[in-house]
This record gives structure tokens, sequence and C-alpha cells, in this order.
């Protein structure tokens, strides 16, 4: 499913750097696409990359991607679902925290 469009992808591995949803032309082979992608990881990835993809929305050459066939827009396309309760706790904490020592 594209990240941007919510349009169900018919596109089989490996995924090509150049593919694009045919739907909005959005990059496929992205990490708003991945599996490995949550919001609040070390570079926002749940696998062990050396370096952080700047931009999340571009294809990258990434070679633990992996397309995440149920990824969906959260929150204004802001979080990925699996992501949400991992967020959220941070959140809670993260407030916890400023109200104890201001912010």
């Amino acid at each position: 499913m594209c990240w941007k469009c919510g349009k169900k992808l018919e596109i089989s591995s490996p995924v090509s750097r150049s593919a694009l949803c045919p739907e909005c032309g959005a990059d496929v082979r992205c990490c708003r696409n991945c599996n490995f992608y949550e919001i609040g990881a070390h570079y926002d990835c749940r696998e062990t990359i050396d370096k952080p993809v700047r931009d999340k929305e571009r294809s990258s050459f990434c070679d633990w991607f992996s397309l995440n066939p149920n990824v969906s827009a959260f929150e204004s396309g802001s979080l990925h679902p699996a992501a949400v309760s991992d967020c959220s706790k941070a959140q809670s904490a993260k407030n916890a925290f400023n109200a104890l020592f201001g912010d």
C-alpha cells in the first residue's frame, strides 16, 4: 500500500529504486513504505543501519528495505501504525519529564 495515497501496490520483490506509485507518483522504495520504518527508533528504523536516511519519502539505496504491504498514513502521514503505541508511550514519558523539570 502506498504511504502517500493508500493505493494497494502490485509490486513484486525486489522493489526497484525507480518504482513509483501508479496513482500518485510517490517513490515506493522509501522509508515510509518499509517494514522497518518506525518513528522514534534509532534513525527511525528498526534495523541496524549505520547512517540516517535524510528524506524518508524519497527513494534510497538501503539494503534493508522490505515493502510493507499494510502501511498507511496516520496523523497526517507522520506515523506508521506499528509505531503508534511506542510513540505514545515515549510522548507520555517526555510529558512526565517536562512536568518534573520544566520545559
